[in-house]
């Protein structure tokens, strides 16, 4: 099993931090078409799971296709986080949590230099982060 890469996004699709693990190929467009083209798709399923099933925001947890599985979780206040693993992850709805309520909150959220609404560059974000992904029991060596 393994982590391909996480996208944060604010309630207006503006990607405010990107990182990658084991990403087996890049997507061929630039970066921030990639940021377009993922926000998109993620708004359009989010719209179509709530017409379908009447829930809002906790309506569209994930979904697969046969190469890889994407976590979603969406804070009250917009923010969106994508997890992108292999298929060997059931669920890292736990992990997106803690990502958001112990890394994003207390890291950037609290920190006075962090401007609300920019880009994330908190160095300290980045490293607690990538050792927190790393501690997953599910990060490892991508399978061939």
């Amino acid at each position: 099993m393994t982590i391909h890469n996480l996208y944060i996004f604010d309630r207006g699709g503006r990607c405010l931090f990107y990182s990658e693990w084991h990403r087996r190929r890049g997507p061929g467009i630039p970066q921030e078409e990639e940021f377009k083209l993922m926000f998109g798709m993620l708004f359009s399923l989010r719209s179509f799971v709530a017409k379908m099933t009447g829930r809002g925001r906790d309506g569209f947890v994930s979904f697969h296709t046969s190469k890889y599985r994407l976590h979603y979780l969406e804070t009250p206040s917009g923010l969106r986080l994508v997890l992108n693993t292999d298929l060997g992850v059931a669920s890292a709805r736990e992990a997106l949590q803690q990502i958001y309520g112990n890394l994003f909150v207390e890291l950037v959220v609290k920190n006075p230099l962090c401007p609300p609404r920019a880009p994330i560059q908190s160095l300290l974000f980045r490293q607690r982060l990538d050792a927190f992904v790393r501690s997953l029991p599910y990060f490892g060596p991508r399978n061939p």
